[in-house]
């Protein structure tokens, strides 16, 4: 697990916040995916996609103060630009648009 791998003076802060992010992004995928309509979904994608963009920026904040190695920072961002590909591409689906990514 990620957040062992920082220090205990960050559980309340940093922790925390990478937790609820990936939280988010989850809660809000399912979300999306429980409303009638295509374009509400596309929203709860954008939220998503919001909050998994927030994540990368504690995943950066946590490499820069030696909290990570760069092998674990580089593994994790690797599978959360994946996930943010994928979110793109699920809401330009929705929205009828050709995929840029």
């Amino acid at each position: 697990m990620l957040s062992a791998m920082l220090p205990k003076s960050e559980k309340y802060n940093l922790i925390s916040q990478m937790q609820s992010c990936a939280v988010s992004v989850m809660s809000n995928i399912a979300e999306g995916a429980g409303r009638g309509t295509d374009n509400d979904f596309a929203r709860f994608l954008d939220m998503a996609l919001g909050s998994s963009y927030e994540l990368e920026s504690q995943l950066i904040v946590s490499a820069d103060l030696s909290y990570l190695e760069s092998s674990a920072f580089d593994e994790m961002t690797t599978k959360l630009s994946e996930i943010q590909r994928m979110i793109i591409g699920l809401m330009n689906k929705l929205r009828g648009q050709q995929s840029n990514i």
